[in-house]
């Protein structure tokens, strides 16, 4: 290999071969616009080939840019491997990590366990990503993801976080104020909140039809967060996760036992990065605290651990 660039090199390349863009790179590798660009004219230069086509639309690797990835990637993972043969305990936990997970295991369960994860991990930077989309495993957009299913095929390792339960719920207010629901029939006479229709990135999330056939949202959103404000406000019911709306004191669940829809999470990462100790430690963490948190994830589950007096508040 040519002795005039080094590995950070090849850090760069993979970043722009994966991204294509030099901002999007320069942001994952906390660095400038200007020393991505400078180290992959350098790395051009030194091998005395081009490794990208530059258009207005970002970097496109050439055909030897494509094979030299392979190459990268291989050196990438004997540098990660020899980082754990050096390394262990505490002293190997650490770095960044960047998760990905759906807005509302994101935003309504991981978040409020933060802190135990920072003093357990303080020298684990933990980048939360709780957006409605699906970052790539394969290019490393994100180290771990949380996601309804689980690649069919691919370098991934794959392992069920936990099931989880959802439910109808309107405000007791709108409850008050419309027709009565005594079966699932009654529901077509109600507005619904749920997600925009073609912007559902994954079927696991295209609950209305489950519910009953025909339905339709009359308020739409890419965010669970907004509908679940939306159901607050009396616009409609809508189906949301028990562990979101358990806590909720203005809403109620609606036919809670007719209706109840199962949904899995799954944790997924990529081969190469399990047995790294910093992405391992947020694995057995979100594995930890969901074990802590049974209970939260269904409504079956809650009423078999919940005193007597909350049992029946939930009826």
């Amino acid at each position: 290999m040519n002795p005039n660039f080094t590995w950070d090199d090849l850090q760069f390349f993979l970043a722009v071969a994966r991204t294509g863009q030099l901002s999007t790179a320069a942001r994952r590798l906390r660095t400038s616009h200007a020393t991505v660009s400078r180290r992959i004219d350098r790395l051009e230069f030194a091998l005395k080939v081009k490794l990208f086509e530059r258009n207005p639309r970002g970097y496109v690797l050439t055909a030897i840019g494509q094979r030299f990835v392979e190459t990268a990637e291989r050196i990438e993972r004997e540098t990660e491997q020899l980082q754990l043969d050096i390394s262990d305990g505490l002293t190997a936990q650490r770095g960044v990590v960047r998760l990905s997970t759906l807005e509302g295991f994101g935003n309504f369960f991981l978040s409020d366990r933060l802190s135990s994860f920072a003093a357990t991990y303080p020298n684990i930077s933990l980048e939360l990503v709780a957006i409605q989309q699906i970052m790539s495993l394969s290019r490393k957009e994100a180290d771990l993801s949380v996601a309804l299913t689980a690649p069919k095929a691919g370098p991934y390792h794959s392992e069920v976080l936990t099931p989880y339960t959802l439910h109808v719920y309107g405000s007791r207010s709108y409850l008050a104020s419309h027709p009565p629901i005594r079966s699932r029939n009654d529901l077509a006479a109600h507005r619904f909140v749920g997600y925009i229709e073609d912007m559902i990135f994954a079927p696991g999330l295209d609950y209305l039809g489950e519910i009953q056939p025909g339905l339709r949202a009359y308020f739409q959103s890419s965010s669970i967060l907004t509908q679940l404000k939306a159901v607050r406000q009396g616009l409609g019911l809508c189906v949301l996760p028990h562990f979101m709306a358990r806590e909720e004191k203005d809403i109620e669940i609606v036919l809670p036992d007719e209706i109840e829809l199962k949904r899995t999470y799954w944790m997924i990462c990529h081969r190469d990065l399990v047995a790294v100790p910093r992405v391992r430690a947020v694995r057995e963490f979100l594995m930890q605290i969901v074990r802590e948190n049974w209970g939260h994830f269904s409504r079956e589950r809650a009423l078999a651990v919940a005193p007597a007096d909350q049992v029946l508040r939930s009826q």
